[in-house]
């Protein structure tokens, strides 16, 4: 029984960490915003208990960071900080063109060009939190199309801590439509028949990306 038991609060945990996740992906946390227990095992109907092994994890993770009064909040950078990690993210992006293009499959292409199409709906419904998790499809798509499980997992643990300000580029209907031509322009080198010109692809649509980051996040 008590293994059951155990089993049960960490699927819920899990559960509660995965939505937690999505919402500071998709910039409905902000960067520096206080997180409740409390109000957040109201929020999931739970006990505080795995809302705080959630919440232990994300903290974990670079996620959440520890506050005062032994709460956290969420993950909040200085430019500096930014900039940094744009350039890592930029390279470990790069490598990911350049494998998802070398390894291409028809089944992985298919993927990516479903998610793209999920990007074009969006933008079109001017549904920007559809379209965030749609964009956010779209580059685990290409992470996986690398078929290397350890860049998948560094390329999303980047994502995962710049999603907050990422988001916030992302306000009105033409920055969607703007990012939709700049996934088409990415994925047309991408599944090109060479690897440098997707990683170039990429290493501008990372320059672009960061750019309008910077200029959103004073």
């Amino acid at each position: 029984m008590e293994r059951n038991g155990t089993s049960s609060r960490e699927s819920t945990g899990q559960r509660i960490e995965s939505a937690l996740r999505d919402d500071i992906a998709a910039g409905q946390l902000e960067p520096g915003e206080r997180l409740d227990e409390t109000k957040l095992a109201e929020r999931f109907a739970v006990s505080r208990t795995p809302v705080r092994e959630a919440l232990s994890r994300l903290t974990a993770q670079g996620v959440l960071v520890a506050g005062e009064k032994r709460g956290v909040r969420v993950a909040q950078y200085s430019r500096e900080e930014l900039a940094q990690m744009f350039e890592a993210m930029q390279e470990i992006e790069s490598i990911c063109a350049r494998l998802a293009n070398q390894r291409l499959t028809l089944l992985a292409r298919a993927e990516i060009e479903a998610a793209q199409e999920s990007c074009k709906a969006a933008a079109a419904a001017n549904d920007r939190l559809a379209y965030i998790h749609a964009n956010e499809a779209l580059h685990m798509s290409i992470y996986r199309a690398t078929d290397n499980p350890y860049i998948r997992d560094l390329a999303s643990d980047f994502r995962r801590k710049t999603g907050p300000f990422r988001a916030k580029k992302l306000e009105t209907k033409a920055d969607l439509d703007a990012s939709v031509l700049s996934h088409e322009e990415l994925l047309a080198k991408i599944f090109s028949g060479d690897s440098q010109v997707a990683v170039d692809g990429m290493r501008k649509h990372m320059t672009e990306s960061f750019m309008r980051v910077l200029a959103v996040n004073n």
